[in-house]
């Protein structure tokens, strides 16, 4: 199966869906004249579902600070207590949110992530392949939601987030991408979402690790436009993609 076939059985299975949060964690420097690939792809999905049905969380311009590793702690896990509730009615509407970070920290946004997950039908998240694994970014936004995990796991307490689908979209250039995103399907099947395949795949563009030319990555940008007729490119794109 194509890529592009891949985005298009992806796209007729999230019509039939409501509530839908797309999380994008690839970034550009700030000044740049395009969008990440992934992010293209969300917009893409976005404009095809309907935005109503759809909101797009640029995670790259949020603040979230690290998780400071609670769960491995000497005095034995403290990930998620009841005591870590983020005491905000406005950020925490369902009162889900524990996490001793956002306790501590009032300038931490991880609650702009969980307040529209916990009204979500499906999440997708969309990131970059880097160095074989997805990126930093999206590698700290789930570290930073190990209390949903937890919560269940460790605590004993209900799983809140059984009845969420969610999935993982990645875009890489040369090496790892399906091997990356099968173990994201695996984390997050473990922290006790729905992982329905089709929500689950990447894009690569060669099978060469080796090739890391610049005129590749020139290729790359090209034949990404020509595969899923997106345009990466910012001009294009605010025309295209009213969100940005």
């Amino acid at each position: 199966m194509t890529s592009k076939e891949k985005y298009n059985k992806t796209l007729e299975y999230l019509k039939n869906k409501n509530k839908i949060l797309f999380l994008t964690t690839s970034n550009r420097y700030e000044g740049a004249e395009e969008i990440p690939k992934s992010s293209a792809l969300a917009y893409s999905l976005q404009e095809a579902i309907g935005k109503s049905k759809v909101k797009v969380i640029d995670v790259s311009k949020l603040n979230i600070y690290h998780c400071v590793g609670n769960v491995s702690i000497s005095t034995g896990n403290t990930c998620g207590l009841k005591e870590a509730k983020l005491k905000n009615k406005d950020k925490n509407p369902s009162g889900h949110h524990r996490c001793w970070v956002s306790f501590n920290k009032s300038d931490d946004e991880l609650w702009k992530i969980t307040k529209e997950l916990f009204e979500s039908e499906v999440v997708v998240f969309f990131g970059s392949i880097r160095w074989g694994k997805l990126n930093a970014i999206y590698s700290k936004l789930i570290e930073r939601l190990d209390w949903l995990e937890n919560r269940h796991t460790t605590l004993g307490e209900s799983n809140i987030i059984k009845d969420i689908e969610v999935g993982v979209i990645a875009i890489g250039h040369n090496w790892n991408d399906k091997e990356a995103v099968e173990h994201e399907k695996k984390v997050l099947d473990f922290f006790g979402f729905k992982t329905p395949n089709t929500l689950f795949w990447s894009h690569q563009w060669t099978k060469n690790y080796n090739d890391e030319s610049k005129s590749g990555y020139k290729r790359d940008a090209i034949d990404f436009k020509e595969e899923f007729e997106i345009d990466i490119l910012i001009e294009e794109g605010v025309k295209k993609f009213k969100s940005f």
